[in-house]
């Protein structure tokens, strides 16, 4: 029989099939109507105030454009929820990875303002490879927490890059800056203070007044009398960190902001522990050669090779190459210029 035969068969069927041409036979086949309990009245009231927070009570002074209009509210929703904001009231700074909002703080923070830094979503986020960063850092989850590298699953799914496994390093990213703020926030550094940190969004102290956010170094012409000074505190910040194993690990003006004549350490997301990380030492000369391209111009004298070893001698160095160094010797930390 060839393959143009199919035509009788399907004459067989019309002919002998019961779906066909038995009327019970069909009835048979139809889907039983599943009948579905009426919700009770607690449950909708329920799920009514709940969308109360975002389609009713959550609304916002800013408005978002098209790209960021569903994800951004969808982000912040829990601080409102958590009683943390009331209102966003504007987009201080857009970047490859995140924005950041200038949100009204409710009165329980004992704050006026307060800063979202609102991740974009995978589709809209350009994030650098971050490998060289994670070595030998935990996996963090949502709460904080390490996450069991027994736990196969998840491994495989981090490994393979699946859906699922990108979320789970997202999440670690995000978690990674969290704590490494509320820890260099404990120990007296000069960064912002940590509220809270969501699925995808973090909050914390906001610099700038109602009307602009601090600007960061690369935005500004800082004025030479100055530069020593600024200099010299990011450079105290450098070594705090280092006290605590830890490298800012993407440093440089645009990550340093500028408010009150003081200079606040931001974004910390790819932060490297230092003696577990062996790029750890290249990461840390990186930073200090970005400082130094920025600074020099200015009129701050400073070599970075001498000033990356010496910093790691004196706190990450093998202890048979220990040495006390002055590191403020490494530098012309004078007073300002008058």
């Amino acid at each position: 029989m060839s393959l143009f035969d199919d035509d009788k068969y399907q004459q067989y069927e019309d002919q002998f099939d019961p779906l066909h041409n038995d009327r019970q036979a069909r009835r048979k086949r139809k889907p039983k109507a599943k009948h579905i309990a009426k919700k009770a009245t607690q449950q909708v009231l329920e799920e009514i105030a709940d969308l109360e927070g975002l389609e009713g009570g959550f609304k916002t002074t800013y408005v978002p454009g098209l790209f960021e209009q569903g994800w951004l509210l969808q982000a912040l929703q829990p601080f409102y929820e958590q009683k943390l904001i009331t209102d966003v009231l504007g987009r201080v700074k857009g970047g490859k990875e995140a924005n950041v909002y200038r949100c009204m703080a409710h009165p329980s923070t004992g704050e006026t303002l307060i800063a979202a830094k609102v991740y974009r979503p995978r589709m809209f986020r350009n994030l650098r490879n971050d490998a060289m960063y994670r070595e030998g850092r935990d996996i963090l989850t949502g709460n904080g927490k390490a996450l069991n590298k027994k736990d196969d699953r998840t491994m495989r799914a981090i490994g393979k890059k699946t859906a699922y496994g990108q979320q789970v390093s997202h999440t670690s990213w995000l978690m990674h800056e969290y704590k490494t703020l509320n820890t260099l926030f404990q120990i007296g550094a000069s960064v912002p203070q940590p509220f809270a940190a969501g699925e995808n969004a973090l909050l914390m102290a906001y610099f700038g007044d109602e009307t602009i956010g601090a600007p960061t170094l690369h935005e500004i012409d800082l004025p030479r009398q100055h530069a020593k000074r600024v200099f010299a505190a990011v450079m105290s910040n450098i070594e705090l960190m280092l006290q605590h194993d830890m490298i800012h690990g993407d440093l440089s003006a645009y990550n340093l902001l500028y408010w009150d004549d003081e200079v606040i350490l931001i974004d910390f997301p790819q932060v490297t522990i230092t003696d577990v990380n062996s790029n750890a030492r290249t990461i840390l000369e990186r930073d200090i050669t970005r400082l130094c391209d920025y600074f020099v111009p200015r009129g701050v004298s400073c070599d970075p090779s001498d000033l990356t070893h010496a910093l790691w001698q004196k706190y990450v160095g093998k202890v048979g190459f220990y040495r006390e160094v002055d590191v403020s010797r490494t530098w012309d930390s004078g007073d300002d210029v008058q």
